[in-house]
This record gives structure tokens, C-alpha cells and sequence, in this order.
């Protein structure tokens, strides 16, 4: 299978530079698929999970807002944080989850609300993908 460079760069680290042979990620519209050759583009990213295919291993993670640039040989996503499942914390994720959920309820200023929701889809997508994980290793 043909393969294109992906760059995964968090505000923390540089997550992933390397060979991938398919690309998903979390788009505002629904998940994207990218192969080598892909149209070029730019996409706005939601946090979610992404998957990515690199020397036939499947690898999961866990990432934030942001964009994904593609030209036909290389990928760049730029995102807030991109977690494997092995890096996430469980236990913080659910008391964030629990804690935006209760703002969102209060419902104070729009700020503070959207702020919450972002803070409840990032800890959504971690859980999702640790959850994931742990599924499917038996745990």
C-alpha cells in the first residue's frame, strides 16, 4: 500500500512524524478518511479519535481541536493534545467529564459554557479511546 509522511504535532510534543498508509480523524462534519495521493486541503478538527494505519499496525489516540493539513504526500495535524490510550488518565478524564457537565448545567456566561463544552469533548474523546483500548485488550 502506498504511504504518505504524517506529522502529528500537540502543543507538548511532536506525537507521531513518520510513514502512514491510511489516516482518520475527527472533522467537524464527521470522520475524514485520507490515503497517499489524497486531494490537497485543509480541514478543521474536533476532539475525537483518530486512527492511523503505520506499517500495518493500526494505532489509536485520543486528540483535540485543531486542523489537519494534506497535500498529496504529507499530512500535518495540528492539534491542543493527542494522548495514546496508555497515556490517558482515566480517573482525571471522568472528574473533568463530571466537572464540565456541571457547569454546562449552571449555565452561566456564554464563555464559561462554551469553555465547558470543550472541556467535556476533550475528556469524551479520552475516555472513548481509553475505553476503546481496554476493550480490546481484555481489561
Amino acid at each position: 500500500m502506498s504511504t504518505f509522511n504524517l506529522q502529528v504535532v500537540a502543543l507538548d510534543r511532536v506525537f507521531y512524524d513518520g510513514p502512514c498508509e491510511a489516516l482518520t480523524v475527527p472533522a467537524i462534519d464527521g470522520e475524514k478518511g485520507v490515503l497517499a495521493s489524497h486531494e490537497p486541503m485543509v480541514m478543521a478538527i474536533t476532539a475525537g479519535e483518530m486512527r492511523f494505519t503505520a506499517a500495518g499496525q493500526q494505532q489509536v489516540a485520543a486528540v483535540g481541536c485543531g486542523f489537519a493539513e494534506i497535500t498529496r504526500d504529507k499530512v500535518v495535524v495540528i492539534t491542543d493534545f493527542a494522548q495514546k490510550p496508555d497515556e490517558i488518565d482515566v480517573e482525571h478524564a471522568e472528574r473533568v467529564k463530571v466537572r464540565a457537565e456541571e457547569r454546562i448545567r449552571e449555565k452561566k456566561s456564554q464563555i464559561e459554557f462554551a469553555h465547558s463544552q470543550a472541556e467535556l469533548a476533550r475528556a469524551m474523546a479520552k475516555l472513548k479511546v481509553a475505553r476503546k483500548s481496554s476493550a480490546s485488550l481484555g481489561r
